[in-house]
């Protein structure tokens, strides 16, 4: 899978929420992990999980794979 950059708070630096475009059509979402309390709230498949990332980290991402 190759991954293209395509919006994140913290561009220069590669430890906070980020969002990158595959090459398979899809997005990875690179944020902060819920604790366990969090978590007990969805119904995730094994093979699942989930991170929080801040709503501009989104709305950048969007604007920027729309170009």
């Amino acid at each position: 899978m190759r991954l293209t950059l395509v919006g994140g708070s913290c561009p220069e630096r590669r430890d906070c929420p980020t969002v990158y475009a595959t090459d398979r059509g899809t997005f990875v979402v690179q944020g902060y992990r819920l604790n366990v309390a969090e978590l007990a709230q969805l119904d995730l498949a094994e093979d699942e999980t989930v991170v929080e990332i801040p709503a501009a980290v989104l709305e950048e991402a969007v604007s920027a794979y729309r170009s």
